[in-house]
This record gives C-alpha cells, sequence and structure tokens, in this order.
C-alpha cells in the first residue's frame, strides 16, 4: 500500500488517518499533508471533535523516515525535515478543536510527540512509547516540549535517556500520556467513537476556549519548534548519527 493521509467528517467528527507501509514512518511529504489536513479541518465548521489516528492495526508511528534521514546533506535541508514534525504539532495546538488521539500500537520518537499532542488520547496496551533519538545522535528535540507538557520534565528525560527501551502503554497512562487503555483495538475503537460523540453534545464555543486555556503557555512554540528544527537539523550531519544511520540500511 501507498503512503496517504486521508480524512472523513460524520455526524460532526472528523477522522484524520495517516499510513506509511514502512510502520507508519513519515517522511516529509506525509507530514506536510498531515499538519495541511488538521488545519483544514479544524477550520470546518461542520466539525465538532477531530480523532487522529493511523492505518494498520501494529505500530501508531515510527517516528521520522530514516531513509529521507540518510540522504540529508545539508544544515537547511535537515531543519527543513524535522521542522515537519514541529508544523504538525503547531497545527494540533492551534487547532480550535478537540483532537482524540487513537494510539492502536507501539510509537517511537516523533510519534510520541504527536500522541503527546493530543488533548485526550486513549490507546490499547500494545501502545509501548520509545524515544529512540539519542540512539542515532540526534535527540528528541521538536517533540519534547510536547511532551514535557503533557508528562512532565521527569517522564519525558527519563524515556530520552534511556533510549533502548520501550515504556508500556501502563506507564504512559500512569504518567498522563493516556487516559485509558484497552485489550483490544476493537474495545478502543469503540470507546474513542463514543466519547467522541459524546464531545459532540457540549457546547462548540466552550470546547474552543477550553482547548485555548489547555494549551496557555505554548504562544512561542512557532519559534521555539523551530530553533529545536534547526539543532536536530545539524546534528544529523554529524560523524555519528551518519556511521549509525548506514546500520539501518
Amino acid at each position: 500500500m501507498e503512503a496517504y493521509v486521508k480524512h472523513e467528517i460524520q455526524n460532526n467528527i472528523a477522522t484524520i488517518e495517516f499510513f506509511h507501509p514502512e510502520q507508519n514512518s513519515l517522511p516529509s511529504d506525509i507530514l506536510k499533508l498531515l499538519a495541511h489536513t488538521i488545519t483544514e479541518v479544524g477550520n470546518n465548521g461542520d466539525v465538532k471533535v477531530v480523532i487522529l489516528k493511523s492505518g494498520g492495526d501494529r505500530t501508531f508511528c515510527a517516528g521520522a523516515s530514516f531513509k529521507e534521514l540518510m540522504v540529508i546533506n545539508d544544515a537547511e535541508t535537515g531543519k527543513i525535515f524535522f521542522s515537519g514534525f514541529a508544523n504538525v504539532i503547531n497545527a494540533m495546538r492551534k487547532c480550535p478543536k478537540f483532537i482524540i488521539g487513537r494510539i492502536q500500537g507501539k510509537t517511537v520518537g516523533g510519534g510520541v510527540g504527536i500522541a503527546a499532542s493530543t488533548d485526550y488520547c486513549m490507546a490499547t496496551q500494545f501502545a509501548a512509547i520509545k524515544l529512540s533519538e539519542l540512539n542515532v545522535g540526534i535527540g528528541p528535540f521538536v517533540v519534547s516540549p510536547a511532551i514535557e507538557r503533557k508528562m512532565g520534565v521527569s517522564a519525558m528525560s527519563q524515556i530520552a535517556i534511556d533510549a533502548n527501551t520501550f515504556y508500556e502503554a501502563s506507564w504512559a497512562r500512569e504518567k498522563g500520556l493516556y487516559v485509558s487503555i484497552f485489550e483490544s483495538i476493537e474495545a478502543l475503537d469503540a470507546e474513542v467513537q463514543k466519547f467522541a460523540e459524546h464531545l459532540c453534545t457540549y457546547n462548540p464555543e466552550a470546547m474552543v476556549e477550553m482547548k485555548k486555556v489547555f494549551w496557555r503557555g505554548t504562544e512561542d512554540w512557532d519559534n521555539l519548534l523551530a530553533e529545536r528544527a534547526a539543532i536536530s537539523g545539524r546534528l544529523v550531519l554529524s560523524d555519528f548519527t551518519k556511521e549509525t544511520l548506514k546500520k539501518f540500511k
């Protein structure tokens, strides 16, 4: 199957789905389309609630596309690539509608940042998380503000430093990333749909104002995440990272 970002709107609920055949990793074109779709749906007056999900029944998101990382040869190109994750996070932050995250499986790196940028996140018991960036010599610079906001500095630093370990979904729930976890995708989907329908009964204006409250203090993220993207874009050119990425060819 080819990579895609698609969405549908039904009964005031917009469902955005992204997919990539390599474990839902995210190259720059998919990141760009995802950010655009989130913005478009958020500005649609017929939409009251947004569900964000990925395709397939295993990995929610494997993070950055290693194939694309391998061919970055200058800092500006690197900054542009990592700005793709920054743009998705900022689109989610600015979206005036509540975004429900539906995390069906493991999520790594940038995928953890996307999950942390949802307003209400539910997952299966298989949705372990890992920040693997330090393993390849980069670091989760772009996504760490979103993860820190959701889980706290202690939890964020723990998984950033321990870059080899998958942390179980139950741990992620304890730290505030997930609201609840379910034994199966079917149970997760049923609850996500039920909850989205319930949110549609709320006053839309009240939800818009509450979203502003939730994200208060992040007004500088356009600049902050761009600065972080520049750091990652520089580090991806390091000898350490170049040599490490060769192992994944």
